[in-house]
Protein backbone atom coordinates (compact mmCIF):
# COMPACT_ATOMS: atom_id res chain seq x y z
CA UNK A 1 0.00 0.00 0.00
CA UNK A 2 1.25 3.22 -0.97
CA UNK A 3 1.80 5.79 1.90
CA UNK A 4 -0.80 8.72 1.86
CA UNK A 5 -0.53 12.11 1.00
CA UNK A 6 -0.85 14.00 4.24
CA UNK A 7 -1.55 17.51 3.53
CA UNK A 8 -1.57 20.82 5.84
CA UNK A 9 -4.02 23.08 4.76
CA UNK A 10 -4.20 26.88 5.88
CA UNK A 11 -7.15 29.35 4.92
CA UNK A 12 -7.14 32.95 6.07
CA UNK A 13 -9.30 35.08 2.80
CA UNK A 14 -11.81 36.82 5.00
CA UNK A 15 -12.16 36.91 9.44
CA UNK A 16 -11.72 32.96 9.59
CA UNK A 17 -8.25 31.09 10.34
CA UNK A 18 -8.33 28.15 9.73
CA UNK A 19 -6.09 25.18 9.52
CA UNK A 20 -6.44 21.27 8.81
CA UNK A 21 -4.58 17.97 8.04
CA UNK A 22 -6.32 15.08 5.40
CA UNK A 23 -4.63 11.53 5.51
CA UNK A 24 -5.79 11.81 1.25
CA UNK A 25 -9.65 12.82 1.12
CA UNK A 26 -9.87 11.35 5.17
CA UNK A 27 -10.04 15.21 7.55
CA UNK A 28 -7.85 14.66 10.48
CA UNK A 29 -8.62 17.86 11.81
CA UNK A 30 -10.43 21.00 10.51
CA UNK A 31 -9.62 23.57 13.12
CA UNK A 32 -11.46 27.45 12.94
CA UNK A 33 -10.61 30.51 14.82
CA UNK A 34 -13.63 33.12 14.05
CA UNK A 35 -13.19 36.89 14.96
CA UNK A 36 -15.63 38.65 17.32
CA UNK A 37 -14.57 41.99 16.99
CA UNK A 38 -15.98 42.57 13.38
CA UNK A 39 -19.84 42.08 14.94
CA UNK A 40 -19.77 45.68 16.05
CA UNK A 41 -18.87 46.75 13.14
CA UNK A 42 -21.49 45.33 10.90
CA UNK A 43 -19.63 43.60 8.49
CA UNK A 44 -15.65 42.29 8.00
CA UNK A 45 -13.02 45.72 8.84
CA UNK A 46 -10.02 43.94 6.92
CA UNK A 47 -6.99 45.72 8.98
CA UNK A 48 -8.41 43.94 11.90
CA UNK A 49 -8.61 40.81 10.36
CA UNK A 50 -5.46 40.95 8.98
CA UNK A 51 -4.30 41.63 12.91
CA UNK A 52 -6.29 38.71 14.16
CA UNK A 53 -4.92 36.17 11.77
CA UNK A 54 -1.64 37.07 12.65
CA UNK A 55 -2.60 36.67 16.07
CA UNK A 56 -4.52 33.23 15.14
CA UNK A 57 -2.44 31.52 12.37
CA UNK A 58 0.22 29.57 14.79
CA UNK A 59 -1.62 28.52 17.39
CA UNK A 60 -4.47 27.00 15.28
CA UNK A 61 -1.82 25.06 12.97
CA UNK A 62 -0.42 23.85 16.35
CA UNK A 63 -3.49 22.76 17.35
CA UNK A 64 -4.93 21.55 14.31
CA UNK A 65 -1.65 19.16 14.21
CA UNK A 66 -1.99 17.94 17.48
CA UNK A 67 -5.76 16.68 16.99
CA UNK A 68 -4.32 15.11 13.72
CA UNK A 69 -1.66 13.53 16.18
CA UNK A 70 0.74 14.24 13.11
CA UNK A 71 4.25 15.62 13.00
CA UNK A 72 5.71 18.46 10.87
CA UNK A 73 7.85 15.45 9.66
CA UNK A 74 5.25 13.47 8.37
CA UNK A 75 3.72 16.27 5.99
CA UNK A 76 3.71 15.62 2.10
CA UNK A 77 2.72 18.99 1.08
CA UNK A 78 1.27 22.56 2.28
CA UNK A 79 -2.06 24.12 1.11
CA UNK A 80 -2.85 27.58 1.65
CA UNK A 81 -5.77 30.01 -0.32
CA UNK A 82 -4.16 32.16 -2.97
CA UNK A 83 -7.39 33.69 -3.51
CA UNK A 84 -9.76 35.81 -3.88
CA UNK A 85 -10.54 37.79 -0.50
CA UNK A 86 -8.63 39.86 1.48
CA UNK A 87 -5.51 40.96 0.97
CA UNK A 88 -4.39 41.97 4.29
CA UNK A 89 -5.90 38.35 5.31
CA UNK A 90 -4.38 36.25 2.58
CA UNK A 91 -0.90 37.55 3.02
CA UNK A 92 -0.61 36.24 6.44
CA UNK A 93 -1.93 32.79 5.30
CA UNK A 94 0.17 32.65 2.46
CA UNK A 95 3.70 33.87 4.29
CA UNK A 96 3.09 31.39 7.03
CA UNK A 97 2.80 28.33 4.63
CA UNK A 98 5.71 29.43 2.01
CA UNK A 99 7.78 30.02 5.44
CA UNK A 100 6.41 26.50 6.59
CA UNK A 101 6.59 24.65 3.20
CA UNK A 102 10.53 26.11 2.55
CA UNK A 103 11.87 25.29 6.28
CA UNK A 104 10.48 21.41 5.55
CA UNK A 105 11.96 21.63 2.11
CA UNK A 106 8.30 20.21 1.15
CA UNK A 107 5.95 21.16 -1.85
CA UNK A 108 3.41 24.41 -1.67
CA UNK A 109 0.48 24.32 -3.06
CA UNK A 110 -2.02 27.71 -4.16
CA UNK A 111 -5.65 26.91 -3.78
CA UNK A 112 -8.56 29.00 -5.36
CA UNK A 113 -11.39 29.97 -2.35
CA UNK A 114 -14.12 29.26 -4.77
CA UNK A 115 -13.00 25.85 -6.45
CA UNK A 116 -11.76 24.82 -2.87
CA UNK A 117 -15.81 25.29 -1.84
CA UNK A 118 -16.74 23.35 -4.53
CA UNK A 119 -14.64 20.09 -4.55
CA UNK A 120 -15.12 20.23 -0.41
CA UNK A 121 -17.88 17.85 -2.00
CA UNK A 122 -15.44 15.38 -2.61
CA UNK A 123 -14.20 15.05 1.20
CA UNK A 124 -14.66 11.69 2.67
CA UNK A 125 -18.36 11.21 3.44
CA UNK A 126 -20.24 8.41 5.49
CA UNK A 127 -22.19 7.32 2.36
CA UNK A 128 -19.14 7.64 -0.27
CA UNK A 129 -21.12 9.99 -2.45
CA UNK A 130 -19.62 12.24 -4.18
CA UNK A 131 -20.61 13.94 -7.64
CA UNK A 132 -20.07 12.31 -11.28
CA UNK A 133 -17.77 14.99 -13.35
CA UNK A 134 -19.25 17.07 -14.87
CA UNK A 135 -21.80 18.44 -12.02
CA UNK A 136 -23.24 22.07 -11.77
CA UNK A 137 -22.53 23.82 -8.55
CA UNK A 138 -23.97 26.71 -7.48
CA UNK A 139 -21.49 28.65 -5.48
CA UNK A 140 -23.16 31.45 -3.08
CA UNK A 141 -21.69 33.09 -0.18
CA UNK A 142 -20.82 36.93 1.21
CA UNK A 143 -18.90 37.76 -1.93
CA UNK A 144 -19.81 35.41 -4.85
CA UNK A 145 -23.17 33.93 -6.54
CA UNK A 146 -21.79 32.04 -9.53
CA UNK A 147 -22.92 28.96 -11.59
CA UNK A 148 -19.94 26.61 -12.41
CA UNK A 149 -19.33 23.48 -14.77
CA UNK A 150 -17.22 21.19 -13.41
CA UNK A 151 -15.83 18.99 -16.04
CA UNK A 152 -12.73 17.79 -13.55
CA UNK A 153 -10.79 18.40 -10.16
CA UNK A 154 -8.85 20.92 -11.63
CA UNK A 155 -11.42 21.96 -14.78
CA UNK A 156 -13.92 24.72 -14.37
CA UNK A 157 -15.77 26.90 -16.51
CA UNK A 158 -17.46 29.74 -15.63
CA UNK A 159 -21.64 29.53 -16.89
CA UNK A 160 -22.63 32.68 -15.31
CA UNK A 161 -22.29 35.26 -11.99
CA UNK A 162 -23.81 38.09 -10.33
CA UNK A 163 -23.48 41.25 -11.93
CA UNK A 164 -23.10 43.72 -8.33
CA UNK A 165 -23.68 41.96 -5.29
CA UNK A 166 -23.44 38.30 -3.67
CA UNK A 167 -26.73 36.86 -2.81
CA UNK A 168 -25.04 36.94 1.08
CA UNK A 169 -24.63 40.32 0.40
CA UNK A 170 -28.30 41.05 -0.26
CA UNK A 171 -29.27 38.59 3.07
CA UNK A 172 -27.26 40.69 5.51
CA UNK A 173 -27.97 43.99 4.04
CA UNK A 174 -31.89 43.32 4.54
CA UNK A 175 -31.14 41.90 7.59
CA UNK A 176 -29.31 45.24 8.92
CA UNK A 177 -32.68 47.29 7.49
CA UNK A 178 -34.25 44.84 10.17
CA UNK A 179 -32.24 45.64 12.70
CA UNK A 180 -31.15 42.37 13.24
CA UNK A 181 -26.68 41.70 14.35
CA UNK A 182 -23.79 40.91 11.93
CA UNK A 183 -23.99 37.99 10.30
CA UNK A 184 -27.83 38.32 9.11
CA UNK A 185 -28.27 35.91 6.88
CA UNK A 186 -28.67 32.87 9.49
CA UNK A 187 -30.86 35.28 11.68
CA UNK A 188 -33.13 35.76 8.45
CA UNK A 189 -33.21 32.04 7.85
CA UNK A 190 -34.35 31.25 11.35
CA UNK A 191 -36.83 33.86 11.70
CA UNK A 192 -38.29 32.69 8.33
CA UNK A 193 -38.76 29.32 9.40
CA UNK A 194 -42.29 30.52 10.93
CA UNK A 195 -43.44 32.87 8.70
CA UNK A 196 -45.66 33.18 5.31
CA UNK A 197 -43.16 32.78 2.35
CA UNK A 198 -45.72 34.51 0.43
CA UNK A 199 -46.42 37.22 2.64
CA UNK A 200 -44.72 39.74 0.44
CA UNK A 201 -43.45 40.41 -3.26
CA UNK A 202 -39.98 41.06 -4.43
CA UNK A 203 -38.67 42.31 -7.35
CA UNK A 204 -37.49 39.68 -10.09
CA UNK A 205 -34.20 41.21 -11.75
CA UNK A 206 -33.79 41.48 -15.66
CA UNK A 207 -30.11 40.33 -16.12
CA UNK A 208 -28.50 38.00 -18.65
CA UNK A 209 -29.91 34.21 -18.88
CA UNK A 210 -27.12 32.69 -16.15
CA UNK A 211 -26.33 35.75 -14.21
CA UNK A 212 -27.80 37.35 -11.28
CA UNK A 213 -28.00 40.35 -9.50
CA UNK A 214 -29.29 41.67 -6.05
CA UNK A 215 -29.10 45.13 -5.77
CA UNK A 216 -32.51 46.35 -7.06
CA UNK A 217 -33.77 43.48 -4.49
CA UNK A 218 -32.19 45.11 -1.25
CA UNK A 219 -33.12 48.27 -2.75
CA UNK A 220 -36.73 47.59 -3.05
CA UNK A 221 -36.57 46.26 1.31
CA UNK A 222 -35.38 49.70 1.73
CA UNK A 223 -38.25 51.68 0.06
CA UNK A 224 -40.52 48.75 1.22
CA UNK A 225 -39.25 49.11 4.93
CA UNK A 226 -39.20 53.19 5.07
CA UNK A 227 -42.99 53.65 3.78
CA UNK A 228 -44.64 50.92 6.11
CA UNK A 229 -42.31 51.82 8.67
CA UNK A 230 -43.62 55.53 8.21
CA UNK A 231 -46.94 54.08 8.31
CA UNK A 232 -46.67 52.20 11.38
CA UNK A 233 -43.13 52.11 13.13
CA UNK A 234 -43.94 48.52 14.53
CA UNK A 235 -44.26 47.05 11.37
CA UNK A 236 -41.09 45.53 11.05
CA UNK A 237 -41.42 44.29 14.35
CA UNK A 238 -45.08 42.49 13.99
CA UNK A 239 -44.01 41.57 10.61
CA UNK A 240 -40.58 40.39 10.62
CA UNK A 241 -41.38 36.36 10.24
CA UNK A 242 -43.20 36.96 7.23
CA UNK A 243 -40.61 39.74 6.21
CA UNK A 244 -37.67 37.05 6.22
CA UNK A 245 -39.69 34.25 4.49
CA UNK A 246 -41.04 36.24 2.00
CA UNK A 247 -37.50 37.52 1.06
CA UNK A 248 -35.94 33.80 1.23
CA UNK A 249 -38.39 32.32 -0.55
CA UNK A 250 -37.72 34.56 -3.06
CA UNK A 251 -33.76 34.87 -3.00
CA UNK A 252 -33.77 31.14 -3.21
CA UNK A 253 -36.24 30.66 -6.34
CA UNK A 254 -33.88 33.27 -7.96
CA UNK A 255 -30.66 30.77 -7.22
CA UNK A 256 -32.88 27.65 -8.12
CA UNK A 257 -34.69 29.04 -11.17
CA UNK A 258 -30.86 29.64 -12.81
CA UNK A 259 -29.44 26.44 -12.18
CA UNK A 260 -32.24 24.63 -13.50
CA UNK A 261 -31.68 26.85 -16.70
CA UNK A 262 -28.51 25.78 -16.56
CA UNK A 263 -29.17 22.14 -16.28
CA UNK A 264 -31.05 21.81 -18.90
CA UNK A 265 -28.80 23.09 -21.44
CA UNK A 266 -26.09 21.15 -19.80
CA UNK A 267 -27.65 17.94 -18.98
CA UNK A 268 -25.35 16.84 -15.84
CA UNK A 269 -27.51 15.25 -13.94
CA UNK A 270 -25.48 15.89 -11.05
CA UNK A 271 -26.48 19.11 -8.97
CA UNK A 272 -24.51 21.30 -6.31
CA UNK A 273 -24.52 23.73 -3.89
CA UNK A 274 -21.07 25.27 -1.89
CA UNK A 275 -20.55 28.54 -0.19
CA UNK A 276 -21.76 29.92 3.33
CA UNK A 277 -24.91 30.27 2.20
CA UNK A 278 -24.95 26.55 1.50
CA UNK A 279 -25.90 26.45 5.06
CA UNK A 280 -29.40 28.21 4.40
CA UNK A 281 -32.04 25.37 5.29
CA UNK A 282 -34.43 26.93 2.88
CA UNK A 283 -31.87 26.73 0.39
CA UNK A 284 -30.76 23.06 1.35
CA UNK A 285 -34.56 21.79 1.21
CA UNK A 286 -35.42 23.44 -2.30
CA UNK A 287 -32.25 21.78 -3.96
CA UNK A 288 -33.34 18.08 -2.57
CA UNK A 289 -36.73 19.04 -4.46
CA UNK A 290 -35.66 20.16 -7.39
CA UNK A 291 -33.59 17.29 -7.76
CA UNK A 292 -36.85 15.07 -7.39
CA UNK A 293 -38.78 17.22 -9.71
CA UNK A 294 -35.35 17.09 -12.33
CA UNK A 295 -34.68 13.72 -11.43
CA UNK A 296 -31.30 14.21 -10.93
CA UNK A 297 -28.62 13.78 -8.09
CA UNK A 298 -28.00 16.51 -5.68
CA UNK A 299 -25.12 17.14 -3.78
CA UNK A 300 -24.98 19.39 -0.17
CA UNK A 301 -21.86 19.83 2.08
CA UNK A 302 -22.15 19.24 5.57
CA UNK A 303 -22.22 22.49 7.38
CA UNK A 304 -18.82 21.73 8.82
CA UNK A 305 -17.81 22.57 4.81
CA UNK A 306 -20.08 25.31 4.21
CA UNK A 307 -18.19 28.62 5.61
CA UNK A 308 -14.99 29.54 5.01
CA UNK A 309 -12.84 26.25 6.41
CA UNK A 310 -9.37 24.30 5.63
CA UNK A 311 -10.57 20.97 5.05
CA UNK A 312 -11.64 22.42 1.67
CA UNK A 313 -8.80 23.89 0.94
CA UNK A 314 -7.27 20.57 2.26
CA UNK A 315 -8.96 18.40 -0.87
CA UNK A 316 -8.80 21.10 -3.24
CA UNK A 317 -4.94 21.25 -2.74
CA UNK A 318 -4.74 17.26 -2.34
CA UNK A 319 -6.44 17.05 -6.30
CA UNK A 320 -4.00 19.96 -7.48
CA UNK A 321 -1.16 17.69 -5.57
CA UNK A 322 -2.01 14.60 -7.55
CA UNK A 323 -1.74 15.95 -10.88
CA UNK A 324 1.32 17.72 -9.76
CA UNK A 325 -0.17 21.20 -10.13
CA UNK A 326 2.76 23.30 -7.45
CA UNK A 327 3.25 26.32 -6.60
CA UNK A 328 6.92 28.58 -6.07
CA UNK A 329 7.98 30.21 -3.31
CA UNK A 330 7.41 33.25 -5.42
CA UNK A 331 3.65 32.75 -5.45
CA UNK A 332 1.54 35.80 -4.22
CA UNK A 333 -1.78 36.03 -3.34
CA UNK A 334 -4.51 37.51 -5.08
CA UNK A 335 -7.51 39.80 -3.47
CA UNK A 336 -9.57 38.89 -7.48
CA UNK A 337 -9.20 35.11 -9.07
CA UNK A 338 -11.54 33.85 -11.54
CA UNK A 339 -13.05 30.30 -10.36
Amino acid sequence: MSKPNLILAIESSCDDTSAAVLSNNVVLSNLVAGQKIHEQYGGVVPELASRAHQANILPVVHQALQKAQIELSQLSAIAFTKGPGLLGSLLVGSSFAKGLAWGLNIPLIEVNHMQAHILAHFIKNENDEYPDFPFICLTVSGGHTQLVLVKSATNFELIGQTIDDAVGEAYDKAAKLLGLPYPGGPLIDKYAQNGNPNAFKWPTPDVGKYEFSFSGIKTSVLYFLQKQVKENPNFIKENLEDICASLQHHLVKILLDKLTLAEKKYQTKNLAIAGGVSANSHLRSSLKTLGKKLGVKTFIPKFEYCTDNAAMVGIAGLQLFQNNHLASLSSKPTARLAV
